[in-house]
């Protein structure tokens, strides 16, 4: 266990953690949570921005030993197209490269999350997704521990999936089954390229930022010029309309190129992103009577 350690984020700025503990298997898990049952489970820190301040209490890493593996059934016989392939994957298991390696060996279903940072552990509490797709979408069962160490094991029906959710936050998600597809890697491979052209296109991708920062809000009443009632509207056009792109606190920025992304500098405070984070959702409200839900996730010393 690492005392006053560091919290890697992909912000890349903020406090770190009192405590700090990378346990390699359930049963190292369950003892971190004797010891601290309301610890905080970091994944990849890719939608996460911990205050300046830091943390109090057990920080859990999950990105090492069983919960790095990943399970991919061999080939086999089957047809090319089609056969369903179960493949187990840890909590820490990072997602792009899981992509990549997916792709490569010709199983289909998550090329459409390409360019999305996360862990397999984060975007299923998240489910992670975008135009694309969501993870949600090939989700066989997840696997997970209870604050009160009980082991589980949760099938895709019993999973309350819903736009960037899942009902899994109480749950210390270990692992997962992915149901995906054989394919030819080659078209595999051009959708995936696909993909990435797109937010290389539309996006930040080479700034340090949290990728989105805003959940897509859906209207409560119909708003000129942005939607009708019940209709999903981009955050990041709505923030541009609200006139933000460009709006800077300290060392960071709403982003010229895709306003629902805020780059920051690397002499940035977690405060300055905060504030930013405030003032845009107050000049959208202002604007437009929209109230915009934060997909970045917020750790202070005083709780989440």
């Amino acid at each position: 266990m690492q005392r006053d350690a560091p919290i890697p984020t992909w912000f890349g700025v903020g406090g770190g953690a009192d405590a700090l503990a990378s346990p390699r298997s359930e049963e190292e898990l369950l003892a971190c949570l004797d010891l601290d049952p309301a610890c905080r489970v970091l994944g990849d820190g890719a939608n996460l921005l911990v205050h300046d301040a830091g943390v109090s209490g057990l920080v859990v890493s999950l990105g090492q030993g069983e919960f790095s593996a990943v399970d991919v059934p061999p080939a086999g016989g089957g047809k090319p197209h089609g056969e369903v392939v179960v493949v187990r994957a840890g909590a820490g298991v990072n997602l792009p490269r899981l992509v990549v390696e997916t792709v490569r060996q010709g199983l289909g279903g998550l090329e459409g999350l390409g360019g999305i940072p996360a862990s397999v552990g984060g975007a299923l509490v998240m489910n992670a997704g975008g135009s694309f797709g969501q993870i949600a979408d090939v989700v066989g069962r997840v696997f997970g521990v209870t604050r009160g160490g009980e082991r589980v094991t949760l099938e895709r029906g019993e999973i309350a999936f819903g736009y960037r959710c899942s009902g899994l936050g109480d749950l210390l998600v270990t692992g997962c089954e992915l149901e995906l597809r054989r394919g030819y890697p080659e078209t595999l491979r051009d959708r995936l390229k696909e993909v990435m052209s797109y937010k290389k296109s539309t996006q930040p991708m080479g700034e340090k930022s949290a990728g989105c920062c805003f959940k897509n809000p859906t209207l409560e009443r119909a708003v000129a010029g942005i939607g009708e009632a019940g209709q999903r509207v981009s955050a990041g056009m709505v923030i541009d309309r609200a006139g933000c792109k460009g709006l800077t606190v300290g060392g960071a920025t709403v982003s010229e190129r895709h306003a629902n992304f805020f780059p920051v500098r690397s002499d940035a405070l977690a405060s300055e992103v905060i504030e930013l984070m405030e003032e845009v959702e107050r000049r959208v409200l202002d604007r437009f009577g929209i109230v915009l839900e934060r997909e970045v996730v917020v750790w202070r010393r005083d709780g989440v």
